[in-house]
This record gives structure tokens, sequence and C-alpha cells, in this order.
């Protein structure tokens, strides 16, 4: 039976080419605070290599390519600005995660542009959080108006929004997982 401390701890990480996904994830953390204990957000790169002690893990990046980035894509976002490392991204991070000990939820979020041929890259961070044995809460995509942004606008409300609905379905499911 999967048990959380909805009072405990969460993670929001982001990997963010040119600041959009970052003040997402900042928003989002916003949100979360209004009923989580400890929120932290950290970039990718910072991330840590496990997800023990950590009741709810938000992921997220920009949508690249239909789903998350790769070396090529991050490469790519370099070339028109980006200064964010190109070595790790969402892909990878969560590639070398092992599934935690301690009971741990998921959530995942993204940028993108809002057309039907965009794709989304929650769908694949989602998928990897599950087979990570962390049930996924939630998604959530945030539009962007180009290629390095800025976001829509109200894009940073809806989010820290999300973030407060967020707080709420963890503490749904821990006490349904404890019932």
């Amino acid at each position: 039976m999967l048990t959380a401390n909805p009072d405990g701890r969460a993670l929001v990480v982001c990997e963010s080419m040119f600041g959009n996904t970052r003040a997402v994830a900042d928003a989002i953390a916003d949100g979360l605070r209004s009923h989580v204990a400890r929120v932290d957000v950290c970039t990718v790169a910072e991330a840590p290599s496990s997800l023990d002690g950590i009741d709810l893990v938000v992921v997220g990046g920009p949508t690249h390519a239909f789903s998350m980035s790769r070396t090529a894509t991050r490469e790519a976002a370099t070339e028109q600005g980006s200064t964010a490392p190109t070595d790790i991204g969402v892909r990878e991070w969560l590639g070398r995660l092992a599934r935690p000990s301690t009971p741990t939820y998921g959530a995942a979020y993204t940028t993108r542009f809002r057309t039907w041929y965009a794709g989304r890259a929650t769908r694949a961070i989602s998928n990897r959080l599950r087979r990570l044995g962390c049930p996924v809460l939630a998604t959530f995509d945030a539009t962007v108006t180009g290629v390095r942004g800025p976001l829509a606008e109200g894009e940073l409300d809806r989010a820290r929004h999300w973030g407060a609905i967020l707080a709420t379905r963890l503490h749904i499911a821990a006490a349904a997982a404890t019932s």
C-alpha cells in the first residue's frame, strides 16, 4: 500500500532553456507551499540522485520535438541563445533514478506551443515516473508564445493554482492510501 506524508516534502525539478519553464516551476512551488510543509525547486542538473524521503516529485521541462528534450534539441536551443546544460535533461535524470524506497507521488508539467501538432513532454515524463513506481497525480501544460517565450498571459497564475490543486490531490491520495 502506498502512503505518504502530505505535510512532508515536495521537490519541483525543472529543465529550462530560456527561463520560461523555471518560472512555471517557481509558480507551481508557490501553489504547493500553501499546503505542503517543505517545497524545494531545483534544476535537473542540481536534482538529487534519489527520490527517497520525497513525498511528491513534480518534474517538468520544455516540449522539444513532440516530447522530452534530447542532447540534439538542447544543442539546437543553445544555438538560439540558451545557456542551459546540453549534457543532462529530464530524460537523462529520470533514466538514472532507481525506484524510491519510500513512497513518492509524481506530477509532470511542460512548456509548449498550443497547437495540435506540438506534442507534449508530460506524457513521456508521466510514463517514466510510473515506471519508477511513482503514481502520477496530475499533469500541466503551460503555453509559450515562441521558441524563446514568453509565456502566454496568465500562465503563471494558472501554474500557481495548479500547484495548490496538486497539493490537495496529494493529501487526498495519501489519506485514501492509509484508509
